[in-house]
Protein backbone atom coordinates (compact mmCIF):
# COMPACT_ATOMS: atom_id res chain seq x y z
CA UNK A 1 0.00 0.00 0.00
CA UNK A 2 1.32 3.42 -0.97
CA UNK A 3 2.08 5.88 1.81
CA UNK A 4 0.99 8.80 -0.39
CA UNK A 5 -2.31 8.35 -2.19
CA UNK A 6 -2.03 11.38 -4.46
CA UNK A 7 1.62 11.52 -5.53
CA UNK A 8 2.68 13.80 -8.39
CA UNK A 9 5.85 15.49 -9.56
CA UNK A 10 6.34 18.89 -7.95
CA UNK A 11 9.09 20.97 -9.53
CA UNK A 12 12.43 20.17 -11.16
CA UNK A 13 15.64 21.84 -9.98
CA UNK A 14 18.44 22.43 -12.48
CA UNK A 15 22.03 23.50 -11.87
CA UNK A 16 23.12 26.22 -14.29
CA UNK A 17 26.40 27.99 -14.98
CA UNK A 18 24.97 31.46 -15.74
CA UNK A 19 21.67 32.33 -14.09
CA UNK A 20 21.04 35.43 -16.22
CA UNK A 21 21.50 33.47 -19.45
CA UNK A 22 19.31 30.59 -18.25
CA UNK A 23 16.60 32.93 -16.95
CA UNK A 24 16.41 34.62 -20.34
CA UNK A 25 16.19 31.25 -22.10
CA UNK A 26 13.52 29.66 -19.88
CA UNK A 27 11.41 32.82 -19.77
CA UNK A 28 11.51 33.24 -23.57
CA UNK A 29 10.92 29.59 -24.48
CA UNK A 30 8.40 28.61 -21.81
CA UNK A 31 6.90 31.97 -20.85
CA UNK A 32 7.77 31.32 -17.20
CA UNK A 33 7.31 34.00 -14.59
CA UNK A 34 9.99 34.56 -11.96
CA UNK A 35 8.23 33.68 -8.71
CA UNK A 36 11.24 34.32 -6.46
CA UNK A 37 14.91 35.07 -6.99
CA UNK A 38 18.06 35.05 -4.87
CA UNK A 39 20.64 37.63 -5.92
CA UNK A 40 23.23 37.23 -3.18
CA UNK A 41 26.72 36.84 -4.65
CA UNK A 42 27.65 33.16 -4.69
CA UNK A 43 24.05 32.08 -3.93
CA UNK A 44 22.04 33.00 -7.01
CA UNK A 45 18.83 31.12 -7.79
CA UNK A 46 15.41 31.57 -9.38
CA UNK A 47 12.01 29.91 -8.98
CA UNK A 48 10.06 29.79 -12.25
CA UNK A 49 6.44 28.95 -12.83
CA UNK A 50 3.09 29.73 -14.38
CA UNK A 51 -0.22 30.71 -12.86
CA UNK A 52 1.25 30.59 -9.37
CA UNK A 53 2.55 27.02 -9.77
CA UNK A 54 6.26 26.40 -9.28
CA UNK A 55 7.66 24.28 -12.14
CA UNK A 56 11.43 24.78 -12.44
CA UNK A 57 14.10 26.05 -10.08
CA UNK A 58 17.48 27.24 -11.34
CA UNK A 59 20.60 27.16 -9.18
CA UNK A 60 23.81 28.91 -10.31
CA UNK A 61 26.27 26.46 -8.79
CA UNK A 62 27.90 24.44 -11.55
CA UNK A 63 30.59 24.52 -14.21
CA UNK A 64 30.93 22.86 -17.57
CA UNK A 65 28.02 21.37 -19.50
CA UNK A 66 25.34 18.75 -18.87
CA UNK A 67 26.80 15.24 -19.11
CA UNK A 68 24.40 12.71 -20.64
CA UNK A 69 26.78 9.87 -19.76
CA UNK A 70 26.47 10.43 -15.99
CA UNK A 71 23.79 9.16 -13.60
CA UNK A 72 21.11 11.70 -12.81
CA UNK A 73 18.69 13.69 -14.91
CA UNK A 74 18.10 12.15 -18.35
CA UNK A 75 15.89 14.89 -19.78
CA UNK A 76 13.13 17.27 -18.76
CA UNK A 77 9.87 17.04 -20.69
CA UNK A 78 6.98 19.49 -21.01
CA UNK A 79 3.59 18.56 -22.46
CA UNK A 80 1.46 21.05 -24.39
CA UNK A 81 -2.03 20.60 -25.82
CA UNK A 82 -1.36 20.71 -29.57
CA UNK A 83 1.37 20.07 -32.11
CA UNK A 84 0.90 23.69 -33.23
CA UNK A 85 2.11 24.79 -29.80
CA UNK A 86 5.13 22.51 -30.21
CA UNK A 87 5.91 24.17 -33.56
CA UNK A 88 5.54 27.66 -32.05
CA UNK A 89 8.04 26.66 -29.36
CA UNK A 90 10.36 25.35 -32.07
CA UNK A 91 10.24 28.75 -33.82
CA UNK A 92 11.15 30.55 -30.58
CA UNK A 93 14.03 28.13 -30.04
CA UNK A 94 15.33 28.59 -33.59
CA UNK A 95 15.35 32.37 -33.05
CA UNK A 96 17.53 31.76 -29.96
CA UNK A 97 19.91 29.48 -31.89
CA UNK A 98 19.09 26.39 -29.79
CA UNK A 99 20.55 23.01 -30.71
CA UNK A 100 18.06 20.31 -31.76
CA UNK A 101 18.54 16.55 -31.66
CA UNK A 102 16.23 16.00 -34.66
CA UNK A 103 14.83 18.13 -37.43
CA UNK A 104 11.32 19.29 -36.61
CA UNK A 105 8.56 17.45 -34.78
CA UNK A 106 9.13 13.70 -34.49
CA UNK A 107 6.97 10.95 -32.94
CA UNK A 108 7.86 9.23 -29.66
CA UNK A 109 8.26 5.96 -31.56
CA UNK A 110 7.27 4.23 -34.78
CA UNK A 111 3.49 4.50 -35.20
CA UNK A 112 3.02 6.85 -32.24
CA UNK A 113 0.81 9.91 -32.62
CA UNK A 114 2.47 11.70 -29.68
CA UNK A 115 5.71 13.50 -30.34
CA UNK A 116 7.57 16.74 -30.22
CA UNK A 117 10.89 18.51 -30.37
CA UNK A 118 14.09 17.57 -28.57
CA UNK A 119 16.70 20.22 -27.81
CA UNK A 120 19.16 21.52 -25.22
CA UNK A 121 19.21 24.55 -22.96
CA UNK A 122 22.28 26.86 -22.78
CA UNK A 123 24.04 24.42 -20.41
CA UNK A 124 23.31 21.38 -22.57
CA UNK A 125 20.46 20.00 -20.42
CA UNK A 126 18.27 17.86 -22.65
CA UNK A 127 14.69 19.12 -22.99
CA UNK A 128 11.54 18.01 -24.77
CA UNK A 129 8.27 19.73 -25.64
CA UNK A 130 5.59 17.38 -26.92
CA UNK A 131 1.90 17.04 -27.69
CA UNK A 132 -0.21 13.88 -27.18
CA UNK A 133 -1.23 13.83 -30.86
CA UNK A 134 -0.19 15.28 -34.21
CA UNK A 135 3.21 13.71 -34.84
CA UNK A 136 2.06 10.55 -36.63
CA UNK A 137 3.03 11.80 -40.11
CA UNK A 138 6.75 12.05 -39.28
CA UNK A 139 9.29 9.23 -39.20
CA UNK A 140 10.49 8.10 -35.78
CA UNK A 141 14.26 8.69 -35.57
CA UNK A 142 14.83 5.72 -33.23
CA UNK A 143 12.45 3.23 -34.86
CA UNK A 144 10.51 1.29 -32.24
CA UNK A 145 12.76 2.50 -29.38
CA UNK A 146 11.51 5.55 -27.45
CA UNK A 147 12.69 8.71 -29.19
CA UNK A 148 13.04 10.54 -25.88
CA UNK A 149 15.37 7.83 -24.60
CA UNK A 150 18.16 8.11 -27.13
CA UNK A 151 18.86 11.71 -28.03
Amino acid sequence: MSKAKNLQTGHVGLNVTDLDRSLAFYREVFDFAVMAEGKEDGRRWAFLGRDGRLLVTLWQQSQGVFAADRPGLHHLSFQVDTVEEVRATEEALRALGAEFAYEGVVPHGEGASSGGIFFTDPDGTRLEVYAPTGAESATAPSGSAPTCGFF
